[in-house]
């Protein structure tokens, strides 16, 4: 049975910025949870980014470089929580992510253009990129049905 990764924030835990969560409520996700399945992961509080903590967006992308709202350069936090999303994920045998959608860490397709005006842009954050990047497959919460067909192949081909 192939593992999750998931947000924090999407299981309940108050990791967000702003100390919040985004608890995600559905049957497959507490099917999921009770399976031990679930890998419950904050790419922002593993690297070193306490709760709670200023907006932050990615002001651009060549190279990297990820700021509050202040101005402060947070990307070797980033980096860091990305990189340790990617060894949890790969420790734990994990076929896929279910990441916050949005986030500069955690966004798949999209995330605030850098100027925290909520004007959004095309691209991934932080660590759904590098875990894209090493093959591992992301999904957000909009995604659940997408998620739910992949996990079903998944456990088809495991049989």
């Amino acid at each position: 049975m192939g593992k999750i990764l998931i947000s924090a924030c999407l299981l309940g835990e108050n990791v967000r910025y702003d100390a919040q969560h985004s608890r995600l409520s559905h049957p497959l996700l507490e099917q999921w949870q009770r399976q031990g399945r679930l890998v419950p992961f904050c790419p922002e509080v593993a690297g070193g980014l306490p709760t709670p903590r200023r907006p932050a967006e990615i002001r651009q992308r060549f190279p990297i470089l990820v700021t509050d709202r202040d101005g402060a350069d947070l990307t070797p936090a980033y980096l860091q929580g990305a990189e340790r999303a990617l060894e949890v994920a790969q420790r734990e045998n994990c076929c896929c992510a279910l990441l916050q959608s949005l986030s500069p860490a955690c966004g798949r397709d999209q995330t605030y253009d850098g100027q925290f005006r909520q004007v959004l842009v095309q691209g991934s954050g932080i660590a759904a990129a590098e875990l894209m990047r090493h093959g591992i497959a992301v999904f957000d919460e909009t995604q659940l049905s997408e998620l739910y067909a992949f996990m079903a192949m998944q456990d088809q081909s495991a049989a």
